[in-house]
């Protein structure tokens, strides 16, 4: 590990000794070095040390020591909860040279510390934190030695420091639930979770473990630095027409002073400006103008390509140099919130053109965010490009994501709704608990704020909502008094209507900020008419799928309803044993109050009760696809109305049943191929009523298109019984019927349960899109087993399938031994149709296996015939 360490430190001297031969001004001002080496931890109070790894967390170290088992197989996270209450403390030693050691200034930079910890550098108390989200720096020159340094951090127990700033308080503030005290065996089962900063689903939710961590989550990094620092770099821009008009605003840390300094700034490694410049000691604030000629725009995924400009900035001083780089997308977005005759308007605005929004809430992919990998963010956000998304919301109970979060949606097109980390919850106001959130939005907005893919700050997520509809702030009122109720309002007052969107303003005063989801309006009740809504009466008010049809906000930021993983998910985590969705393990990995008996409610509304239990998985995928869909299409034939469809929720964080489109395994599950058809740009879509059916084509292109839109009237046979073509104009960025079908011309009770009207629309002999539209629920269509017929064959980077079918095949599911995903899966199948599908596999996947592991199960299989 040491010769490592020490490697790295010849790179950065070689670098220094070059550049000075060649010319003195190129000497770096600046050295890193990453402690991640040589870590150890220990309960507080034991003898023993164990090796650690960091960036991580004490319940990935106690795993990788085998000290625990598994905590998402079965009911082992019921054992673990006694981690959570215990202190615990890390320790490393790292060398440090003569010469690193001579640099003017040497900081520690501490880039995520949960939560609760000291610091001690060679046995002294440098530092102590209490938020999870914040970036600590601290100057440890005068503690430095040649030679070896002893780096400690002791983190004490988030529960019991949250007991005692609980029991410090004389009033009661409300509880939505989410935090699992009751499993968590928390004394009096004490929901202490809003007294400290740290992400909230650690203390459970209601699709997620209680797994409450400590540790070094983020890296640690020693940094040395003489004469100059650029500590900040955010590239501003002020105009874009022909040319696009940009600020390089730049903090610079300096030590001593001179007058002979310049910024040099490059775009795409081509140097574009050279300013000298003045530095004083200590902080000091540049702002470089400069410009782009004929710049390329960004645009979100399905509106163009999203190009990317390198920005570096470079401070020569002194004989030293230090330099700072972003990568840039020059783009225009704007929220829209002028009054209309419905209420107030709520869309964005990119590059001067509405956009209606497709897209998912996003949540941690891991209770233990140090796990996640650039591949598990590749694979998630790529998924979300595939199903046609343009926006993904960061959801306020988790964590603001790293970096290469951001760095994947900027090269997406993925627009980023970022929530600060506040969710369902009052939370305290007093003075040291507001300036640590300062603190916390300064750091996170500085830090994410020249990602181009970020659209919008909002300040939480269902705070205000729960106060003012969910009976808290009139149950507070009641059980403790009005003066307690007024407090209350005041601490949210001060730190969503004030704090949080000062710190948007002063740093990032060109983006917009909405300071809670769902909301009217600063403070105001929700609204269809204004705003933003999350609609639950789907799920939690067990109303009908058909209500989606008429519940039409401005903008839908969630909806949704739940199911199961598929039976190659649920293998993972459980035994045979548990193969009961009312078994103790499946009740466990389900943590909605009135999940697993409302899945089969609606199930049996719309669908013939499944034969077994993996086919009530698979079934139960059919139903969360084919109800959410109901909201996918009614929001986008409604967009004169409502401008986004955000759905709830896209990826899991650990085995279990929830409202997700992706599991944890990283499986798709139905609604996720629901999604890619109807996110696609263009969208056949059906609207009845007891007389007619319109059919509509919505459309989000940017240009008006001349398409034929073809519907035929089909049984499940294959014996066509009606049809009508027409030549279609389709307005750019629209939604509008164009055709109405009398439903007495062709429809009767007898055979509504034997047809369907398929619908496709064409445009220079490609299909935009296609959908098939059933008169009878899902549990009265009279089905007969199909013959399908298929083949496999490969080449070099995927399988490849083919099927054929003679009569209808409802929601065909392709099964095989495969951490992939099909190009499509859980799709209807019209009578003698052909399809070809892919599935990516590696090099050492063999044909005959797949073969082997292949499986093809439809709707009538699911039940007893």
């Amino acid at each position: 590990m040491k010769n490592i360490l020490n490697l790295q430190r010849l790179l950065v001297l070689t670098i220094a000794v070059i550049s000075f031969c060649g010319c003195k001004k190129n000497i770096p001002s600046v050295y890193e070095i990453e402690l991640k080496n040589n870590w150890s931890f220990q309960k507080v109070g034991d003898s023993l040390w164990l090796n650690a790894t960091v960036p991580g967390s004490v319940h990935l170290d106690l795993l990788n020591n085998k000290k625990i088992k598994d905590p998402f197989f079965r009911l082992n996270e019921h054992k673990l909860q006694w981690i959570d209450k215990e202190d615990w403390q890390y320790k490393t030693n790292f060398d440090i040279s003569e010469n690193e050691l001579s640099k003017q200034n040497i900081e520690l930079d501490f880039f995520g510390l949960d939560t609760y910890s000291k610091i001690f550098l060679n046995d002294s108390l440098v530092l102590q934190t209490n938020n999870m989200f914040r970036n600590y720096v601290i100057d440890c020159k005068p503690l430095l030695k040649k030679g070896k340094n002893t780096l400690q951090v002791v983190f004490e127990s988030p529960i019991n420091t949250g007991v005692q700033k609980h029991d410090r308080i004389e009033y009661k503030f409300p509880e939505s639930g989410n935090d699992l005290a009751e499993i968590g065996k928390v004394k009096g089962a004490k929901k202490v979770s809003i007294f400290t900063r740290k992400a909230g689903y650690h203390f459970g939710w209601d699709w997620g473990p209680r797994l409450v961590t400590s540790g070094l989550w983020k890296p640690v990094k020693m940094r040395g630095w003489s004469h100059h620092k650029i500590k900040d770099l955010f590239i501003k821009q002020n105009r874009l027409d022909s040319i696009a008009s940009l600020t390089a605003m730049i903090e610079v840390d300096v030590k001593g002073e001179t007058k002979k300094n310049n910024v040099e700034v490059f775009v795409n490694k081509k140097s574009i400006k050279i300013v000298d410049v003045e530095l004083m000691n200590g902080k000091n604030t540049l702002e470089i103008p400069f410009e782009i000629e004929n710049p390329k725009l960004w645009w979100p995924n399905g509106m163009g390509k999203q190009v990317l400009y390198d920005v570096e900035v470079k401070i020569n001083s002194n004989s030293y140099t230090d330099s700072k780089s972003h990568r840039v997308g020059l783009r225009t977005i704007e929220l829209i919130t002028e009054a209309d005759s419905i209420g107030s308007a709520f869309y964005f605005k990119v590059n001067g053109h509405a956009v209606f929004m497709k897209g998912a809430n996003y949540i941690p992919q891991d209770p233990f965010p140090s796990r996640v990998k650039k591949s598990n963010y590749e694979f998630i956000l790529n998924s979300a490009k595939e199903a046609n998304m343009n926006m993904i919301r960061v959801w306020g109970g988790g964590i603001y994501e790293n970096d290469e979060f951001y760095d994947l949606c900027d090269e997406k097109g993925l627009l980023v709704w970022q929530d600060f980390m506040f969710a369902c919850a009052m939370y305290p106001g007093d003075e040291a608990f507001l300036k640590n959130v300062k603190q916390e939005a300064i750091d996170n907005v500085k830090r994410l704020r020249n990602h181009t893919s970020i659209a919008l700050w909002c300040g939480n997520n269902e705070n205000q909502w729960a106060w003012q509809n969910w009976g808290w702030k009139e149950e507070v009122a009641k059980e403790q008094s009005q003066e307690v109720a007024d407090m209350m309002w005041k601490s949210y007052d001060d730190l969503f209507h004030k704090i949080l969107p000062e710190v948007v303003k002063q740093y990032d005063g060109n983006r917009a900020f909405w300071s809670s989801s769902p909301s009217s309006a600063r403070g105001k009740k929700i609204s269809f008419t204004e705003g933003d809504y999350h609609y639950w009466d789907v799920w939690w008010g067990k109303k009908p799928f058909e209500n989606y049809n008429t519940a039409i906000p401005r903008f839908m930021s969630e909806f949704g309803f739940q199911s199961f993983p598929e039976f190659s998910s649920v293998k993972k985590y459980t035994n045979p044993e548990d193969y009961d969705v009312y078994s103790e393990v499946m009740k466990s990995h389900q943590r909605s109050s009135i999940g697993n008996i409302t899945i089969e409610e609606y199930m049996l509304r719309y669908y013939k009760k499944p034969k077994d239990f993996e086919n009530f998985l698979y079934v139960s995928q059919l139903l969360q696809a084919d109800g959410v869909n109901v909201g996918f299409e009614a929001h986008r034939r409604n967009k004169d109305i409502c401008m986004g469809s955000l759905y709830w929720q896209l990826n899991d964080c650990w085995p279990v049943a929830s409202w997700s489109s992706i599991d944890y395994f990283g499986k798709w599950k139905a609604l996720h191929y629901k999604a890619k058809k109807s996110f696609r740009n263009f969208l056949v879509s059906y609207e009845q009523d007891e007389e007619s059916i319109n059919v509509f084509v919505v459309s989000d292109s940017i240009n008006n298109t001349n398409a034929q839109l073809n519907v035929r009237l089909i049984d499940f046979e294959g014996n066509e019984l009606k049809q009508w073509n027409k030549t279609v104009s389709i307005t750019a960025n629209s939604s509008e019927s164009h055709l109405k079908l009398i439903k007495s011309d062709f429809l009767n009770t007898a055979i509504a349960n034997k047809i369907l009207i398929y619908s496709e629309l064409v445009s220079n002999k490609k299909v935009l899109s296609e959908n098939i539209m059933y008169f009878v629920p899902n549990k009265e269509l009279e089905l007969t087993k199909p013959k399908i017929t298929y083949s496999l064959h490969e080449n070099k980077t995927q399988f490849i399938v083919e099927l054929q079918t003679d009569k209808l095949a409802k929601n065909v599911f392709l099964s095989v031994d495969s951490a992939y995903n099909f190009s499509d899966n859980y799709f209807d199948m019209l009578p003698s149709s052909k399809k070809y599908l892919t599935i990516k596999k590696d090099e050492s996947d063999e044909l005959e296996s797949l073969i082997q592991s292949f499986k093809i199960v439809t709707l009538i299989d699911s039940y007893d015939n």
